[in-house]
């Protein structure tokens, strides 16, 4: 929705935060490693994201919507930050009639197991209502009991909200009837005359920005919708507005994290799939096989990357107990020692692909190959490139790139020091980047 102003009876928000935009949650089965504890939502809660806009300010041909980073759009990703809240029912997304095919195979692509896709108006209200009257709906599918208590509101291009906050909106609106998200003024709010010419500023301490998501009582969005005027439907865009002028519903607002900006112009696209970079490079688990050489290189890593914002968890394997890293989203790194074979990372690109954790942003899979001085090598090198070349282009076709690393063991500890060195910053980097172009590469360290 486009930032409203909204005056509040009084002045208890905190200060204005920076203006970072936040990280993407990540999450095991639906959570995430550092957030709290799930919470208790006992009442049903859906969700309705108006996503028919044209893109228009993007400068883009492509709906930002749909536009897509890391081989998946955009709107994907809003979607899942809402499918992997437990406590939230259903989610309707509402688009434009011509783009309703399109949805769809998004849905059934990146296997959205709880949205249904609606069409959409000639403007934002009518597609919300839309949306709120397709959550009303009664049918052999659709019992009445199924109805939500709390309609979540929220933009398509806002992928970055956290379940924390949504149950902050849950709950309020539960009790309040609505609820809303604010943000800080980041700029003074100045009235202008018909000539041009300033009138008068707003004392910006007064007001605040008017962000999703928002939340309502069915009954309460539902009841301002059917009485609201055509003129509200054509030029409306508050929805808390609607409750207050239709159902006298006067809404909670609740300060949100800097998380909830919105994607609006083409450089936030390009924000946007930074974030989810840096979120998706944070942490990787080194697998060992049990070696004792590859145990010590692993913990050497493990030192290393901790001062380039990276966390190592060092298992030998991925069976029994530590087969749930093969449900986080995890990045993996295979040490091999005195081996010229990739069985090990054969093994693992089988396990990634059962358990499906590919679909929705590509993994990345290191192969770092401790070299002994009795293997075979060609200048210097082992003959392995052609063959970590095919396993990475099969692997590509399944989103998992495929890097390998080259490390000569040496005795000089200063020597060995700074090769563990160079082992973690092309880690960090081939993780953080993703790059295409060195897939199936054999670096050097």
């Amino acid at each position: 929705m486009e930032d409203n102003h909204i005056s509040l009876q009084s002045d208890s928000c905190d200060p204005d935060r920076p203006a970072h935009p936040g990280t993407f949650p990540t999450c095991e089965a639906g959570k995430s490693d550092h957030q709290p504890a799930e919470r208790s939502v006992d009442f049903p809660v859906s969700v309705v994201l108006p996503a028919g806009g044209t893109g228009e300010r993007t400068g883009l041909q492509t709906p930002k919507q749909f536009c897509s980073f890391l081989g998946r759009p955009l709107i994907s990703y809003t979607i899942q930050a809402f499918e992997r809240v437990s406590w939230i029912q259903s989610i309707v997304v509402v688009v434009a009639k011509e783009s309703i095919n399109l949805m769809t195979d998004i849905v059934q692509h990146f296997q959205h197991t709880k949205v249904r896709v609606v069409p959409g108006g000639s403007t934002r209200h009518r597609s919300i209502c839309n949306g709120v009257l397709a959550l009303g709906e009664e049918g052999e599918e659709r019992p009445a009991a199924d109805r939500p208590k709390v309609v979540i509101i929220h933009d398509a291009v806002r992928p970055f909200v956290e379940e924390d906050f949504l149950y902050k909106i849950a709950m309020a609106a539960k009790e309040q009837g609505a609820a809303g998200a604010i943000r800080p003024l980041v700029s003074t709010v100045i009235a202008t005359t018909s000539e041009g010419y300033m009138d008068h500023s707003l004392e910006r301490a007064k007001y605040r920005a008017s962000e999703m998501p928002q939340g309502f009582t069915y009954d309460v969005i539902s009841q301002a919708y059917q009485r609201c005027s055509e003129s509200d439907f054509e030029f409306g865009t508050e929805c808390l507005h609607l409750a207050l002028q239709y159902c006298g519903t006067t809404a909670k607002l609740i300060q949100g994290p800097p998380t909830l900006w919105k994607v609006t112009y083409k450089r936030d696209l390009a924000a946007a799939e930074s974030i989810i970079k840096e979120t998706l490079s944070r942490s990787a688990c080194v697998i060992t096989g049990g070696s004792a050489q590859a145990v010590t290189l692993a913990n050497a890593l493990q030192k290393a990357v901790a001062a380039l914002d990276m966390e190592l968890d060092v298992i030998p394997d991925l069976t029994g107990e530590n087969s749930r890293y093969l449900l986080k989203e995890r990045n993996f790194i295979q040490v091999s020692v005195n081996r010229s074979c990739l069985s090990e990372v054969e093994a693992i690109l089988t396990d990634l692909e059962a358990a499906n954790q590919a679909l929705l942003h590509p993994l990345v899979v290191i192969w770092v190959h401790l070299s002994g001085s009795d293997e075979p090598s060609v200048g210097g090198r082992m003959v392995e490139p052609a063959a970590i070349m095919d396993l990475a282009s099969a692997a590509k076709l399944r989103n998992i790139l495929l890097y390998g690393i080259q490390l000569h063991p040496s005795k000089d500890t200063e020597r060995w020091e700074r090769s563990v060195l160079r082992v973690a910053d092309i880690t960090s980097a081939l993780i953080r980047e993703r790059s295409h172009a060195l897939v199936g590469q054999l670096l050097q360290a």
